[in-house]
């Protein structure tokens, strides 16, 4: 049996991906002219809108604060307030916790190699704005609608409110998503501050050109804090990019796309604007599943459109959803699809060595990913377009751009090269060969009875004698490396947060992270303080070997080299990975300037929160001799 599921089909049910349900529901049909229609559905989406009128709103562009101005020199105060805001003008205001007053918050810009310093103060009042409720993914109360009570406002079978949300105070701690930064500015999770007080922090910033972006970070309430509305972009501009001649200007904007629920009046069925948190579970096992809403927004609207010339724009996109993937289309009215009028020149931390076209089915973008477009308008006149999630299975539409009717006389054209300085990471060259290793194994919900998927530290066993003799056994993974065709054999040496860190990394040293993905949900996996590139996609081809019950592999796992392609645009510096079903991915990176104490985990912020989360540590190679790690594996071995 061959488990290895197909990315794009994965799309189509990603939200039930951690309950073990994989829906084969087929998203693109083509017609007889060869042009490909969105979701089969043509010119109008069937999925409800609950009263809201699609495109009613013009997209907002969130303020930018430039820390290198005079009024600021590189020092900003950021306040975290409340705010009422309209999520569309339909609705009644939506009560948030904001990054001064705006959500998502102010885009800050910075020049590379100028340090910054933020006190980002709270002044937050009261408890967190929203309800949250457990709620089971059937009918006839499916998890993704709004409202949750019965119209007498009693709760329906089986739903109830989550214990302790409603009683959480402001508690927060920022990070600096993508940033380089010692790990007393890289916002530890423990580290949250109350209402009156202020994190203060540095940036750096010596990084090239890209878009980075800030929000909340703090331990096991992350995902409520970020989905009240604590989320901005972060740019930061070099020479390189300057003189790229790229459209800027009311021309680049900034896309910042979630999605959200919302409460209603139980006696009238009207959205109350009210943010809902509602966690999705499966009722015979009681194992949850990300949390996701029917409404999509784009820089906290919904459903917007945007007024555009009949020229060339670039838009800064970032998934800052807490759940949801999203695979990108650009379709015209007729649903048909324009990609080639879209050029990829950027992923999360820098620009691609030259622009790169949107692969076939659409771009797949996850929580926490960034990616930097330039869209030709000048081919769509007086036209309407739609930005379509073509992975979804709810409301397909995004945003809607509107192009004047006049022509335009733009004398751009997306340069042939983009980064000079970006080099393609190759094992054994760029990569030096004396290089670290780190392995990691994520596991679905019910591994010996546990019900939240979870990740594992893996130590390789490299004496025979201690390698086990009888097999499956919990926490023991073993692997048929393609490089070599031997069996490894590892052990699991942490799996919680708090467990001892095992990862323990010189500065200035390379180093792989090989994550391996053994059923559930697809994962984005985030690793904080460097810059990595993607080496290599294995397809592990059978994952029942790895035996759920007990917590181990009951033979070694075949792992082969023939994984999906990877493709131009995943060349790129990133941050975050996606590591689908069956994958075991190579990233490398390197780990200089920065030392501290970091994190790693998943991004979406429900398995994030539940466990998916660990510390690892740089330190300078001095120091590396009289720090002991006990129980851990050291400095991971070389390569």
């Amino acid at each position: 049996m061959d488990n290895f599921v197909d990315r794009r089909t994965v799309l189509t049910s990603a939200v039930l991906g951690s309950v073990g349900v994989v829906a084969g529901v087929s998203l693109q049909s083509q017609n007889a002219s060869g042009s490909v229609t969105v979701g089969g559905r043509g010119t109008q989406s069937t999925a409800p809108t609950f009263g809201l009128t699609k495109f009613l709103d013009p997209l907002r562009i969130p303020p930018t604060i430039r820390a290198y101005s005079r009024r600021h020199r590189d020092e900003l105060t950021i306040t975290m307030t409340n705010a009422r805001t309209r999520l569309h003008s339909q609705l009644p205001q939506t009560r948030l916790w904001t990054y001064e007053g705006q959500f998502p918050g102010p885009t800050i810009e910075v020049r590379s190699g100028r340090r910054l310093r933020v006190a980002w103060t709270n002044e937050l009042r009261g408890t967190v704005p929203l309800v949250a409720v457990r709620a089971p993914y059937a009918q006839p109360t499916p998890a993704n609608t709004p409202g949750y009570r019965d119209p007498d406002g009693s709760l329906p079978a089986l739903v109830e409110l989550i214990d302790g949300v409603a009683d959480l105070p402001p508690w927060n701690v920022v990070h600096l998503h993508g940033a380089v930064t010692n790990g007393g500015n890289d916002g530890w999770a423990h580290n949250g501050i109350s209402p009156g007080e202020a994190q203060l922090t540095e940036y750096p910033n010596r990084q090239p050109a890209a878009a980075l972006w800030y929000h909340d970070h703090a331990m096991a309430v992350t995902r409520f804090n970020v989905h009240a509305g604590l989320a901005g972009l972060y740019l930061i501009r070099d020479e390189e990019e300057d003189g790229l001649g790229l459209p800027g200007g009311d021309r680049e904007i900034p896309l910042v796309i979630t999605d959200r629920n919302l409460d209603t009046d139980p006696a009238t069925g009207a959205l109350t604007g009210q943010l809902l948190f509602k966690f999705q579970y499966l009722p015979a096992t009681g194992t949850t599943a990300p949390v996701t809403g029917p409404f999509t927004l784009v820089n906290g609207v919904i459903w917007p459109h945007l007024d555009v010339d009949a020229r060339w724009y670039r838009f800064r996109v970032l998934n800052a959803a807490n759940g949801r993937f999203f695979r990108l289309d650009l379709v015209d009215e007729a649903g048909t699809v324009h990609n080639d009028a879209v050029r990829i020149i950027g992923t999360d931390v820098g620009l691609l060595p030259a622009p790169a076209a949107v692969p076939a089915g659409g771009l797949t973008i996850t929580p926490a990913e960034r990616v930097d477009l330039l869209v030709d308008f000048s081919r769509f006149r007086g036209q309407r377009l739609r930005l379509v999630n073509t992975g979804a299975s709810i409301e397909p539409d995004i945003m809607e751009f509107r192009v004047e009717s006049r022509g335009r006389n733009d004398p751009f054209t997306p340069p042939a090269r983009l980064s000079s300085s970006y080099a393609r990471l190759d094992d054994g060259v760029t990569v030096p060969a004396d290089h670290d290793e780190v392995f990691v194994a994520t596991t679905p919900p019910g591994v010996a009875g546990r019900p939240h998927p979870e990740m594992w530290e893996l130590k390789e066993i490299t004496r025979p004698a201690e390698v086990p003799t009888r097999f499956p056994q919990e926490g023991v993974i073993q692997l048929t490396d393609p490089a070599t065709g031997k069996v490894r054999t590892f052990r699991t040496v942490a799996r919680l947060f708090d467990d001892t860190r095992t990862i323990f990394i010189n500065r200035g040293r390379w180093v792989v992270w090989n994550l391996i993905q053994l059923g559930g949900a697809p994962h984005p996996m985030h690793i904080h303080m460097a810059r990595f590139q993607l080496l290599s996609r294995r397809k592990i081809s059978d994952l029942t070997a790895f035996d759920v019950a007990v917590g181990g592999t009951s033979a070694p796992l075949l792992a082969s080299t023939d994984g999906p392609p990877i493709e131009r645009h995943e060349e790129g510096w990133k941050d975050t990975f996606s590591l689908w079903t069956g994958e075991w991915i190579r990233v490398a990176g390197q780990f200089e300037g920065a030392t501290g104490e970091f994190m790693y985990h998943c991004h979406i912020l429900d398995h994030e929160d539940e466990g998916m989360m660990r510390p690892f540590v740089v330190h300078p190679p001095e120091v590396a001799r009289f720090h002991l790690h006990p129980g851990g594996s050291g400095h991971g071995g070389h390569s």
